[in-house]
């Protein structure tokens, strides 16, 4: 009947050298925005996230104008999200000998903008899935509120 279209178009930016909750408190700040509230928001604010994160919101817009044909003014940051990346371990020569573990942490941020002029869903073929039989009903459990009565209140299988 309907078909999903694809509306929504993403931009992965893996093991960026910061930790996971330094970057959530910049991507609580622009989930839900448009891109150019995004990108106004993300030059003002004085955090040491806000950089990778609109490399990442202007690749995703990019990637929304390359795949959706669609232009910069109609996208929303319709979903972003930070999971933590692997931690990198090193050693830092201390006093008497001794080692010093140092570790440092990244992050996996995900960037998804959506479209907001695209139909969601397209209609396709509405008469001919109108015509078919839906797939649940089969002999023996379809019977209608009519069959029950034609025989006199006997449930009559077709």
């Amino acid at each position: 009947m309907f078909e999903k279209k694809q509306t929504d178009v993403y931009a992965l930016g893996q093991h960026i050298p910061m930790s996971a909750h330094k970057a959530r408190r910049i991507i609580d700040q622009i989930r839900g925005h448009s891109y150019e509230e995004t990108l106004m928001i993300l030059e003002l604010m004085p955090y040491r996230a806000c950089y990778p994160i609109f490399k990442l919101v202007y690749s995703a817009a990019a990637n929304a104008s390359y795949i959706l044909g669609s232009k910069e003014a109609n996208l929303i940051i319709s979903k972003a999200e930070v999971n933590e990346g692997t931690t990198v371990k090193k050693l830092k020569p201390r006093a008497q000998g001794r080692s010093y573990p140092i570790k440092r942490p990244t992050c996996h941020i995900t960037i998804v903008v959506k479209d907001m002029s695209l139909p969601e869903y397209e209609r396709k073929n509405f008469l001919e899935w109108l015509k078919k039989k839906p797939k649940w009903k089969n002999k023996y459990t379809d019977v209608t509120y009519h069959d029950m009565y034609r025989n006199g209140g006997v449930w009559d299988k077709k």
